[in-house]
């Protein structure tokens, strides 16, 4: 059982981020996340009008086209639903993550480029999983042996210090990165 028994509730609202990673034709990789917010009840919407209950209030999607080191070729970004209808027309600001590259300063990145009225509040908070979705999908098949493959020039692996199992100190990164390790030495 995942989690505790909750109390006695009754359900309101689900958000939907569903993510998915394409190897394509070209050598590139796509990348897209989809976006859902339903309520259980009919509600009034100023532009809509009365929204029933399971039509999406937001329903959004974004496609990265990246290579195999993460950077990003291409984006589009589509607003299906939304509360108003001025909502759909900053999808093409998310164009301006051309030429970034998921990794290291990637959510300061984004933030810089899509922040506040510059972007859309749901599709920039669905970058985080796209980001990772992307990392998912690529990097597994660039590297079978290990979790991260061997780094030119003993750069430290780009997974190190980026979670509790991959901590420097960790019995994890002595298995698989031993130069980079910096706990005890093993007994």
């Amino acid at each position: 059982m995942p989690l505790s028994k909750p109390a006695e509730r009754e359900h309101i609202h689900t958000r939907e981020v569903h993510c998915t990673g394409y190897r394509r034709s070209d050598g590139l990789w796509d990348v897209e996340g989809h976006l859902t917010d339903v309520k259980t009840y009919a509600f009034t919407n100023s532009e809509r009008g009365t929204v029933p209950p399971g039509e999406p209030i937001h329903e959004m999607w974004i496609r990265l086209t990246v290579d195999d080191d993460l950077h990003i070729h291409d984006v589009e970004a589509v607003t299906e639903f939304s509360p108003f209808g001025i909502c759909k027309d900053i999808a093409p600001n998310f164009k301006r993550l051309i030429g970034v590259s998921i990794g290291p300063g990637w959510r300061r990145a984004v933030n810089h480029r899509l922040g506040g009225v510059e972007g859309c509040t749901h599709i920039v908070e669905m970058l985080g999983p796209v980001a990772t979705t992307a990392f998912q999908t690529i990097f597994p098949l660039k590297s079978k042996d290990s979790p991260e493959g061997p780094t030119a020039d003993n750069k430290p692996p780009r997974l190190l210090n980026t979670c509790h199992a991959f901590r420097s100190d960790g019995p994890k990164v002595q298995e698989f990165w031993p130069d980079h390790y910096t706990g005890p030495a093993a007994d």
